[in-house]
């Protein structure tokens, strides 16, 4: 093969590597189109319980304020974050509840997070990922704030403290 030939199969296999990084950030930034959007209702679901027996669904919950936390046992940030999740579920107790979506990561492993981290909550279990794309995450932890009538009214994409807590379930609660 002469170089110039070469040189040109070296030119297009670069052009083309290019090309697929351009689609995955243009896919990265413009999303399938179905995530949830802060506004917009709350994409509803029913998963079963890790924390008790039975199922547990989205709208079950309405009238209240949610704090929908996505998380896994394996997430280091997931464990950072669980106490500040669990006082918030002391702190306001009937108006608010936090509920927590366990993903990619076997329900015993999930069981043993909470009983480790005494956590109080109601936890779901969602390792088919059936829930996750509808709200678009892009990693672990996120946390969504749910206002009483079922619309999104906030998104942290972070595992959360304190503050952002309170000021997302102070905006759910005003809206």
């Amino acid at each position: 093969m002469s170089a110039r030939l070469k040189l040109g199969a070296q030119a297009l296999a670069v052009g083309l590597v290019a090309l697929l990084l351009a689609l995955l950030v243009w896919k990265l930034a413009k999303g399938s189109g179905k995530e949830a959007e802060i506004g917009k209702p709350a994409p509803n679901f029913t998963l079963s319980r890790v924390d008790a027996p039975g199922r547990l669904s989205l709208a079950s919950l309405r009238g209240k304020v949610v704090v929908l936390n996505f998380w896994a046992s394996w997430c280091y940030p997931c464990k950072q974050e669980a106490p500040t999740l669990q006082a918030a579920t002391k702190r306001w107790d009937n108006s608010v509840v936090v509920l927590g979506v366990d993903v990619n990561d076997p329900k015993s492993d999930a069981r043993k997070f909470a009983r480790t981290l005494k956590l109080s909550y109601p936890l779901v279990h969602d390792n088919h990922n059936v829930t996750s794309p509808k709200y678009g995450l892009t990693g672990l932890p996120e946390t969504f704030f749910i206002d009483r009538n079922g619309k999104l009214v906030g998104h942290v994409a972070a595992a959360i403290d304190a503050a952002a807590l309170r000021h997302g379930i102070e905006r759910a609660l005003k809206s």
